[in-house]
């Protein structure tokens, strides 16, 4: 900006090819928010749809006529409070416990020193290369000698603990001075009270998204909860929908209702742990 704009407070309008790339930067954004969208909406009015209009006009975003024979299918083909409450359980009991492990993790990785301990964090990172379904089989036969099959210790103890959440604590963990620590000691503080009181309330991004991708992932975990339970009533809400597709006839108003009310909560979540949610990617490693 030359020395007359900046002495009479006027701004030089922009180029013709920034006003062009502005353009194509809105519009690939509508695009995007629109192919994000449209799903979402489909899968909402396609709960209050009947199957003739599913079927009869499959691309309509709006139903012709409203149906609440999704909504009210649940209710009465699933015991759908208790596989709720099963979901609820499943992943946010999994959460606290991946949240409390994790970072005990991630806190001795960080801010302890002892041999080997980038070899133990190398081992860790190499286990986010092995798929969970490698490992399936020879969990489900230890669970099958504790005795745990079709029970809540099942579903839970297995999950409590995630590579990708001791990888975020530890290199959040890594950018908060040592100084602190030091600080910590000199009053007398151990390793417990330095990680509960000092290490962890400046660990809160973090934590939000550790949180939010766990529960994320177990709420929506399928094939997990259909190998280790074998009844109705065990079954997570995602798995208890799957009753609802057979081999010859699919039930997709109640389908599509289900999935509807199983998003509500991963919403409520996010909304919540969003601003933690965001910061936590951008200082953890992640940008």
């Amino acid at each position: 900006m030359s020395t007359e704009a900046l002495l009479t407070g006027h701004r030089r309008p922009p180029s013709r090819g920034a006003a062009t790339l502005g353009v194509v930067k809105w519009s690939y954004l509508g695009i995007a928010v629109v192919l994000a969208i449209v799903p979402f909406v489909w899968m909402v009015s396609g709960s209050f749809r009947t199957e003739a209009d599913l079927f009869g006009n499959p691309a309509s975003l709006l139903p012709h006529s409203v149906s609440l024979h999704g909504y009210t299918g649940i209710w009465q083909q699933l015991p759908f409070l208790r596989q709720l409450g099963n979901s609820f359980l499943f992943a946010g009991v999994t959460t606290a416990l991946t949240l409390l492990f994790d970072s005990l993790c991630g806190y001795a990785l960080a801010r302890i020193q002892f041999r080997g301990r980038t070899l133990v964090f190398v081992l860790i990172l190499v286990t986010l290369m092995v798929p969970f379904q490698v490992t399936l089989i020879p969990v489900f036969i230890e669970l099958f000698h504790f005795g745990w099959l079709n029970t809540y210790q099942g579903l839970i103890i297995p999950r409590a603990t995630s590579a990708f959440g001791v990888f975020l604590f530890r290199q959040s963990f890594i950018t908060i001075p040592r100084e602190l620590d030091e600080a910590a000691r000199i009053d007398g503080a151990g390793h417990w009270r330095i990680y509960w009181r000092v290490i962890l309330p400046l660990a809160k991004p973090a934590i939000a998204t550790v949180a939010v991708f766990n529960f994320m992932n177990l709420w929506n975990d399928l094939l997990w909860p259909l190998v280790i339970t074998s009844s109705q009533t065990m079954l997570t809400l995602p798995a208890g929908l799957t009753l609802f597709g057979g081999q010859h006839i699919t039930d997709h108003a109640v389908l599509l209702a289900g999935a509807t009310i199983s998003i509500i909560p991963l919403a409520v979540a996010f909304a919540f742990a969003q601003r933690y949610f965001v910061a936590g990617l951008t200082t953890s490693g992640l940008k």
